[in-house]
């Protein structure tokens, strides 16, 4: 039975898709970078104020990283339900459970005022927090992903990326304007409120716009084809895996790829941007206004340079992209440190921003080249998983790590040398992957999905067109390319999954 391919996607619903994305991840990014940045500056004074200056800070840090593994578990309900359900539900109720908690946490009594259940309030917020993160960013990639075409797919699917710099940007501005405006006494008492509470508006906006966009396409027809087979096979047809059980089947090399390619990624941003605001005030003795502006202006460079690499990979490739920006943090970890030790705040500025470009080129290509991984019935899953789950070694440590190293050895080095070592790690695990650039994400079959013998060459072709990259011209441009594996010769399992 044969499946009407997708409809292509008009430039204007397109811009309409990736607005909606941005818009979306700019706000959850706002809501999680707030808690780090609000981590690092006040919440070791407002829950844990009976600890030493650094052990405080390293206790609220703890509850930074419970977010992190919040997350995994996150990609996996709503990557399942992604991949049953659709893409747009998922980002919707994401949303609602992360600025829900957002504004939770700005209502929370402090340890002056209910003692110890102040923190566990707080951790529990956090873990709603990384549980709506840990689905946000597969759904969000993926709808412009599978909306647009192989052409510029690098290039518009990293614009949901900037949403991470867009939200730093948010988060650290208001908290900058406040620290500003505000006495440091203002400030503890009820100024660190404000852009937690914010967060509800900034829903309200994020909520409207999101629930204006469409389906991707590229979904409803798998879905569709999926119903078909369900029909054909009847009552006593196999049941159709779990898309879980079919990314570790089918896909579980590039979960792997996909781990590693974000260890380099995820340490040096939360190295650059969380930690740098411990290490510039405490060990370099900058005031915290001067490191939350270094960040600011940083993060405004590290927007623009998002979608440049981004188009940047549609040319030569992912691969090449994403190693120039891991080489880039693991040679850049000594001199960043050198430059904050100098107290300047030009060389805080360049320190920062150099950092954020490196990482910008592994950010901007990671979200067309996980979706390009995963066949369609698991790519929510499957690209979920594979981010999420390397952020609890990576990004949900690392400011932890490298606190207590400055505590342990009062020192850059072991920092610097922790960033090298995850670039290392990224290195290999890209350095092993294929090239995804040009595939056709309706065509991306699961390895096992092809029964022996069977298919013939129009399946072998299709193989290579959908895992290799090496696809025809038309299956490289046309976003509603026709999957081999509706080809008449080809008989289809009951249990494979699209």
């Amino acid at each position: 039975m044969s499946t009407p391919a997708p409809v292509p996607t008009t430039p204007s619903s397109l811009r309409r898709i990736v607005a909606a994305s941005l818009i979306g991840t700019t706000i959850e990014w706002y809501d999680f970078f707030l808690y780090g940045a609000a981590a690092a500056i006040v919440f070791n004074q407002l829950f844990f104020p009976d600890s030493d200056p650094l052990v405080g800070t390293l206790l609220s840090f703890l509850t930074y990283a419970v977010g992190f593994a919040a997350r995994p578990v996150g990609a996996l309900v709503f990557g399942h339900y992604g991949d049953r359900l659709g893409r747009k539900k998922l980002l919707v109720i994401s949303l609602l459970m992360m600025g829900g908690a957002t504004f939770c946490i700005g209502l929370l009594p402090t340890h002056a005022t209910v003692g110890a259940m102040a923190p566990v309030l707080l951790t529990l917020l956090r873990l709603v927090q990384g549980f709506a993160l840990g689905g946000e960013w597969g759904g969000a990639v993926l709808l412009v992903s599978e909306h647009g075409d192989a052409e510029r797919r690098g290039f518009w699917a990293s614009w949901p990326q900037t949403g991470a710099p867009a939200g730093q940007l948010l988060a650290t501005g208001v908290l900058s304007a406040l620290t500003a405006l505000l006495s440091d006494s203002a400030f503890a008492a009820w100024g660190w409120r404000v852009p937690f509470l914010l967060s509800g508006v900034l829903v309200l906006v994020g909520l409207w716009i999101r629930l204006s966009v469409d389906e991707s396409p590229v979904f409803k027809a798998a879905l569709a084809k999926a119903e078909a087979r369900k029909a054909d096979a009847g009552a006593d047809g196999a049941v159709e895996r779990m898309p879980l059980v079919a990314v570790l089947r089918d896909h579980w090399r590039d979960v792997l790829v996909a781990m590693g390619a974000r260890m380099a990624e995820n340490i040096s941003y939360y190295v650059i941007t969380a930690f740098i605001l411990v290490y510039a005030t405490v060990q370099a003795g900058l005031d915290k206004q001067t490191a939350l502006n270094a960040v600011l202006i940083s993060s405004a460079a590290h927007f623009a340079v998002i979608p440049a690499w981004g188009a940047l990979s549609d040319r030569v490739g992912r691969r090449p992209v994403y190693l120039l920006g891991a080489a880039g943090v693991g040679l850049w970890a000594f001199p960043f440190f050198a430059l904050i030790d100098t107290k300047s705040f030009g060389a805080l500025v360049l320190a920062v921003t150099v950092g954020l470009v490196f990482h910008g080129a592994m950010y901007a290509p990671q979200a067309a080249f996980f979706s390009e991984m995963f066949a369609t019935r698991m790519r929510y899953s499957g690209a979920s998983i594979g981010a999420q789950f390397a952020s609890v070694a990576a990004g949900a440590p690392a400011p932890l790590i490298a606190t207590a190293l400055l505590a342990d050895y009062d020192s850059s080095t072991p920092i610097a040398l922790y960033v090298i070592a995850a670039s290392v790690i990224t290195l290999i695990a890209v350095g092993v992957a294929k090239e995804t650039r040009h595939r056709d994400l309706a065509a991306i079959e699961p390895t096992s999905s092809r029964p022996a013998g069977t298919g013939g060459a129009a399946a072998a072709a299709d193989d290579r067109a959908g895992r290799t990259g090496r696809g025809t011209a038309a299956d490289s441009r046309s976003p509603g390319g026709s999957s081999g594996s509706e080809n008449p010769g080809e008989s289809a399992p009951a249990t494979r999954t699209v």
